[in-house]
């Protein structure tokens, strides 16, 4: 999984008066849990744009003042409730024998046959769950829908990989396409007549639910 720097600074105090002055300096406040103990630094708030405005899932390099590093996932994250500014953001520290749990986004790849007769696609689940090792954290699942017809999905048992333990049903259903009342049900492996009497068939049956 690709990885984001993040430069920043230890904090020495954390009670309310230093965490507002952060702020009005356009510093975020953030908290790393995982380790040994807490550990509290700012950074600069443009520093997260990268992470945070993307719908794509990143590990962390934090680099401190004086030479300290260490990696994190982004673990959860506040926003001003009148500018969405961020107000403070709280990482969980990794470690290479550690595994964890991170949402990994979904993306879809190519054009459904079903979705061009008419059917309706449903995009069920963009972001799937999953436990591993920080080094086996995928950057994407990518499905191919080039061949999902009107009435087929794709499921979780279908992504199953060594690498990682998906954390849903492997027949929790990810993609599919489903028949609309226009759909019509075409057999693309058919030429000809036969073809051409389905898609006939498949009309009179919609028009009849």
């Amino acid at each position: 999984m690709k990885s984001i720097t993040i430069k920043g600074s230890e904090r020495e105090s954390v009670g309310k008066k230093a965490t507002k002055a952060l702020r009005n300096a356009g510093k975020v406040p953030c908290v790393v849990y995982g380790g040994d103990k807490p550990l509290h630094f700012s950074a600069n708030e443009l520093a997260f744009r990268d992470l945070v405005y993307t719908p794509n899932a990143h590990t962390v390099a934090i680099e401190l003042d004086g030479g300290a590093s260490l990696k994190a996932i982004m673990q959860d994250i506040q926003f001003h409730p009148v500018t969405d500014a961020i107000i403070h953001i709280d990482f969980y520290q990794l470690f290479d024998d550690k595994m964890l749990t991170m949402d990994i986004p979904v993306r879809l790849q190519g054009n459904s046959p079903g979705v061009r007769n008419g059917g309706r696609l449903l995009f069920r689940k963009r972001k799937l769950s999953i436990k591993a090792l920080p080094a086996k954290l995928p950057d994407f699942f990518d499905i191919d829908i080039s061949k999902l017809k009107i009435g087929q999905n794709i499921s979780v048992a279908t992504l199953l990989n060594d690498d990682f333990t998906i954390l849903h049903p492997e027949s929790q259903v990810v993609v599919q396409v489903k028949t609309a009342r226009t759909a019509v049900v075409v057999d693309e492996d058919e030429e000809g007549e036969e073809g051409a009497e389905g898609a006939e068939g498949a009309s009179e049956e919609a028009a009849q639910e």
